[in-house]
């Protein structure tokens, strides 16, 4: 069979408070034209690069995600770091899979556009590509202006920017691009709609509409 130590793994972090359309569809579009057998959801205990504590306990935000994905063969979950009481930060996290998968095999953060913007500013962020690859998403059609870029991503970009068929050459060290349907919804938005007694239908999953409502989430 295929050697499963050299694999691209997807993997999509976040706090998922509550995980919605955007994030599915980006996961879905990154395994798609990045061609990931496999994308793992790791939802972080507390972020640590965030301020603001999730607003739902770590069990919810599990069984919504659970919810979320259950009818994708490729989506699975690493519930690892939510059992933990560190907060998450993505290095050590990176860590971690390492220790558990091997050196070999490519692992590839996938991102949203703003979320990679502000890659400068992560803890230990320069040891991320000793790690991982960086998948990003870019709306069809839109190009990345790398004058844009702050300057010390500026520079990291140039150096490590790869065509995406090559993530399976080597473990981590490519930012690659893939095209992704731009879905503008946040989860901060949902909570703020759920909260005024408004309406989050088509936003995420009906399964998971149902859950918020049965537990009482976020009003």
């Amino acid at each position: 069979g295929a050697d499963v130590a050299a694999t691209p793994l997807g993997l999509m972090g976040g706090t998922f408070d509550p995980v919605h359309y955007g994030h599915l569809r980006l996961a879905l579009d990154a395994a798609d034209e990045l061609r990931l057998p496999e994308v793992r959801w790791i939802p972080s205990g507390t972020p640590g690069h965030r301020a603001a504590a999730p607003r739902a306990p770590a069990a919810d935000r599990l069984a919504m995600l659970r919810l979320a994905i259950a009818d994708e063969a490729r989506f699975s979950i690493d519930a690892s770091e939510l059992e933990s009481d560190e907060p998450t930060y993505t290095v050590p996290m990176l860590e971690r899979l390492r220790r558990e998968l091997g050196e070999r095999r490519p692992l590839v953060m996938i991102l949203g556009m703003d979320s990679f913007l502000t890659l400068h500013t992560w803890r230990s962020w320069e040891r991320l590509f000793d790690l991982a690859h960086f998948a990003v998403a870019e709306r069809p059609g839109y190009e990345l202006d790398v004058d844009k870029l702050p300057a010390p991503l500026a520079n990291v970009y140039a150096e490590r920017l790869a065509e995406a068929a090559r993530i399976g050459e080597r473990p981590h060290g490519y930012i690659v691009h893939f095209a992704s349907a731009r879905l503008a919804i946040s989860s901060t938005d949902i909570r703020a709609r759920i909260a005024r007694g408004g309406s989050v239908r088509y936003l995420l999953p009906e399964t998971v509409l149902r859950y918020i409502e049965s537990k009482g989430l976020y009003r």
